[in-house]
Formats: structure tokens, C-alpha cells, sequence
């Protein structure tokens, strides 16, 4: 568990693929309170990442802490930033606006052709920093935080990330090309502004493009 900053308030750390956002057996509470060396320590998840997604993440180490992160992300004033890796080359930016409703049964988010129960209002803004004649590396702002929401808008407008296995038919030979590269947030102690980023790693498809 790699550490990027730690106080008694708050962990910042970059979370592996693979694992669970949730305190559960080996989800990252739980590989938090191991690296500190106190498996009794209070640390409360305050946002999540899916399971195959990488990169920062920030965890409460108070009730307290978590208390008024959790109303920072409710008040939209905790920013969340990706980079991800697309098939194909989309328009160089762009604002992706669709309602998606999540089936339970299949485990999967789908895009909604109108409002009913269940369907949800999704945004995000990008921007392509990168491209070659068939992937793009794009930077993303949440403006809404629905399951898979990053994955799900991009799929079904023909640009699946690279890596995809749920929401894209084309095979790689990797781990999905989503990461978590930025988070900005008031300190829920001291109230000082905190900003963390962290590139993604030097491997494929991160080194193509």
C-alpha cells in the first residue's frame, strides 16, 4: 500500500486495481489499517473507485473526518480528475450528457433513453491531451459520480477504454486504462486546501500514448 500523504484526519494513498473500495476482507480500509500497523484503526471510505480502477484515493481516520468529507462530495466541492485510455480518436473535447440506469442483475450500467425510476442524470467534461491513429489518452471531470459512468459514457459512443472487459467487445491485454490522477479537497481538520496528483504508471497503454 503506497502511501502519498497521512495525518490523524485523512490517508491518501494510491489504490491497486483489483481491489474492493469497501471495508470488507481485503478491501482497502482493511490493507490501510494493515500498512499503518493497527488492523483496530478507525478508516471509513468516503468515495469509491470500481474495483478494476486505479490511482488515488483519499480515506477517513475519524468519524468526524469522514462526516465532512462525505458533505464536500454531496456539495460538489470535492473535485475528482481521471486520465484514461481510449479506443479510436473522439472530438478533441466535449461534455458527455446521458441518463444511465443501473441493472442490478447484470451487474452493469445502461444508458437510458428517458427519464423513469432508477435512471440517473450523468456529466463529465473531457479533454484528449494525446493521441495516435487508434487510442487517445483524454483527461475527465466528474461532474456526476454514477457506477461505471466514465466506462458507460465513452462505450457507447464507440470509444471504449482500453482494457475494457464489460463494456467492450474488442480484447486487450491489459488492465483497464482508467486512473485516478487528481483530488482536490478542503482538509477536514485544519480546512486548508489539499491537492494531490499522481501520473499513471510507465506501462502499456499508458506508454503508447
Amino acid at each position: 500500500m503506497e502511501f502519498v500523504y497521512a495525518d490523524d484526519a485523512i490517508v491518501v494513498c494510491l489504490k491497486p486495481a483489483g481491489i474492493r473500495s469497501t471495508d470488507e476482507p481485503g478491501g482497502m480500509p482493511e490493507l490501510v489499517r494493515q500498512a499503518l500497523g493497527d488492523p483496530k484503526a478507525s478508516v471509513r471510505t468516503v468515495h469509491r473507485l470500481d474495483q478494476v480502477v486505479s490511482g488515488l484515493m483519499v480515506l477517513a481516520r475519524t468519524e468526524a473526518a469522514a462526516s465532512n468529507l462525505s458533505a464536500q462530495i454531496r456539495e460538489n466541492t470535492f473535485r475528482k480528475q481521471y486520465l484514461a485510455v481510449v479506443h479510436g480518436q473522439p472530438e478533441k473535447e466535449g461534455t458527455l450528457w446521458d441518463l444511465l440506469i443501473r441493472d442490478k442483475a447484470r451487474r452493469m450500467t445502461l444508458v437510458a433513453t428517458e427519464m423513469a425510476k432508477g435512471v440517473q442524470e450523468a456529466v463529465l467534461d473531457y479533454r484528449v491531451i494525446a493521441q495516435t491513429e487508434d487510442m487517445s489518452r483524454v483527461v475527465i471531470n466528474l461532474h456526476t459520480g454514477r457506477t461505471h459512468q466514465i466506462r458507460v459514457q465513452f462505450a457507447s459512443r464507440g470509444f471504449p477504454l482500453v482494457g475494457e472487459r464489460k463494456y467492450s467487445t474488442l480484447e486487450d491485454s491489459c488492465n483497464i486504462a482508467l486512473w485516478s490522477c487528481r483530488l482536490a479537497f478542503q482538509h477536514p481538520v485544519t480546512g486548508k486546501q489539499m491537492e494531490f496528483y499522481q501520473a499513471p504508471p510507465n506501462s502499456y497503454p499508458w506508454d503508447r500514448v
